[in-house]
């Protein structure tokens, strides 16, 4: 074990200086278990990927069957392969009208630099704008928008002619303009320690979008599939954009991204110039097999609607606690509010002495995540609420 974790940190590029260094043999469920058999409580589900639960035998049997039919066979877009197709349907049927058109990628960053292109190209614009405390992902274009200075400024210069507006600043919408090409939003702030819309923002956004002519973009890549409630945040807040971003639990464990919108916009990649979106392995088909294998089982198992209940009670339990100052929340997940950078770095490790991985959020430091798989029982929800406040909110 000592020369795996040697050659990890030697071998693997690294994203910190202090990596949390649990080796993984495997996962089950809300669960995962380290080689000498110590059990884990995931409550983040990989950042909301593992919506299904670890190993779900349905999203496995997928893989292997397309596995064993084919993989990759050619640029992405080009051949008809089953797996995407019949994924793209799927998720064409659960969406609100004119959202019917998807264009697969490998990850949640890459939805959000095509989302941007699109619009760009659509509306023949420059400006875009997003909101403070917003995160979109790594790359260039998607650490353009993202509202964060801390993690942007060693990287710029960036893309120009962006804007960054207040989240839930109903005066703020005045800047966007004709000028603007798209607006691009979480409609619950993930990293920001999970920041509800107040009532009649995301209405009023979009309805100055549709204004002066700007094209609205979702990223839902942490909300999707469950995680509020809805299938969907779009249809829990009732506000369709012009294009959806999604990742993370769309490939159902497997890398997958996609941005979603109408035919007629999504056509403007086609021409002038053609291919004017490429990618090698975006829709792998064993990727698209996986995910539509977990739409199923969230669908059959009415994941989404309980959901809310889950979070419901997660709340309940621990909102009480003295450590506790507020807990902010949309459907099964949830930022757990400790008041202080400190208080969150020793509630970290005590976490992981207790067996529950957790984190904070890129833009607050001062609240740990909830967000297990949607398996999650209501037993489980108890029994990890009475040893959190017992091993951890406790000793704060």
């Amino acid at each position: 074990m000592e020369i795996l974790r040697k050659q990890f940190l030697r071998h693997v590029g690294q994203t910190s200086p202090s990596p949390l260094m649990i080796e993984v043999a495997r996962a089950e469920g809300i669960y995962f278990y380290a080689p000498d058999g110590r059990r884990y409580v995931d409550l983040i589900s990989g950042v909301s990927v593992s919506n299904v639960g670890h190993g779900n035998r349905e999203v496995v049997e997928a893989v292997c069957a397309q596995a064993r039919d084919y993989m990759h066979v050619m640029v992405y877009g080009e051949m008809v392969e089953r797996p995407q197709v019949n994924y793209a349907a799927a998720l064409a049927e659960l969406l609100p009208a004119p959202l019917e058109s998807v264009y697969f990628v490998n990850s949640g960053a890459e939805a959000v630099e095509g989302a941007l292109k699109l619009a760009k190209r659509y509306t023949h614009r420059t400006e875009i704008v997003s909101f403070l405390n917003a995160y979109h992902g790594s790359t260039h274009g998607a650490m353009s928008v993202m509202g964060g200075e801390d993690f942007v400024g060693a990287y710029r210069p960036l893309l120009p002619d962006t804007r960054k507006l207040r989240y839930n600043a109903f005066e703020d919408l005045a800047q966007i303009t004709e000028r603007t090409a798209c607006v691009l939003v979480e409609p619950v702030q993930g990293e920001s320690g999970v920041r509800p819309p107040v009532p009649g923002f995301l209405e009023a956004l979009r309805a100055r979008c549709s204004e002066v002519g700007a094209l609205l973009i979702f990223d839902e890549i942490q909300t999707g599939f469950g995680r509020t409630g809805e299938m969907f945040a779009l249809s829990k807040y009732g506000v369709v954009p012009d294009i959806l971003c999604l990742a993370k639990a769309l490939g159902g464990g497997m890398p997958l991204g996609a941005f979603v919108s109408s035919g007629e916009i999504m056509a403007g990649l086609q021409s002038d110039p053609p291919l004017g979106h490429i990618t090698t392995f975006g829709g792998h088909p064993v990727c698209c097999a996986a995910g539509l294998a977990a739409l199923n089982y969230i669908r059959k198992h009415d994941l989404a609607r309980l959901a809310e209940p889950k979070g419901r009670l997660f709340e309940e339990l621990l909102a009480d606690h003295p450590a506790v100052c507020e807990i902010r929340r949309s459907g099964l997940l949830l930022a757990v509010e400790l008041g202080s950078s400190e208080r969150l770095y020793r509630a970290m490790e005590l976490l992981r002495e207790a067996g529950y991985l957790s984190d904070w959020f890129l833009f607050c430091d001062t609240a740990f995540r909830i967000s297990p798989p949607l398996t999650i029982t209501e037993e489980q929800v108890r029994a990890c609420c009475a040893e959190i406040r017992a091993g951890v909110l406790d000793k704060l």
